[in-house]
């Protein structure tokens, strides 16, 4: 996805403030497998991928519980780093080699002191962030499995391609034995 279509889809910009947006931002690229936050760390970037998928993680009893996928258009921020300049508790890796725009956190917020426009785009992007945050809080806490899977099928079915599948169980929070079975409902 290209970058303006990823800042238009926040909120469209007067050129000139999408310009001095645009001029802070890099376009870098990274292997699978690269790790782009780590937990306990506090993160000074923020990422908006072009091509690739990612996922977050958190460690609990010695696993990985996968809790979140980005794909092309999506952001990849720590919230708490971002809002609080706290460490954060996950860890973002890249399952597929990926093509990434990154803008330090530090011109962001220069950016927001100095261009109402440009604040008005940040306090966009931090809206919608929450927004997915708590429908994928109210989708782990409120649905079975089955209806997670469904909704995943439905929403996402790429990521259904593109994700290895014990990634897959952790997101729906079921063993891999338990996705297997779903998966045999819905063929």
């Amino acid at each position: 996805m290209n970058l303006d279509n990823i800042i238009d889809n926040i909120y469209p910009l007067p050129d000139r403030s999408k310009a001095l947006l645009k001029e802070r931002i890099y376009e870098i690229a990274y292997p699978k497998a690269t790790i782009l936050f780590r937990a306990n760390r506090i993160a000074s970037k923020v990422y908006f991928i072009k091509k690739g998928i990612v996922r977050a993680y958190a460690n609990q009893n010695e696993e990985e519980i996968t809790f979140w996928f980005g794909k092309e258009g999506d952001a990849v921020i720590s919230m708490k780093n971002y809002v609080e300049d706290q460490r954060g508790y996950e860890t973002i890796e890249l399952l597929e080699p990926c093509e990434l725009y990154e803008i330090q956190t530090e011109d962001l917020r220069a950016l927001y002191k100095n261009d109402i426009e440009v604040a008005n785009w940040g306090r966009k992007f931090a809206e919608q962030e929450l927004v997915k945050i708590e429908e994928r809080f109210i989708s782990r806490q409120c649905k079975v499995a089955v209806e997670r899977y469904k909704e995943l099928m439905n929403n996402d079915p790429d990521l259904l391609k593109r994700v290895q599948l014990v990634h897959i169980a952790s997101y729906l929070g079921i063993t891999p034995v338990s996705l297997s079975r779903i998966r045999a409902e819905f063929k």
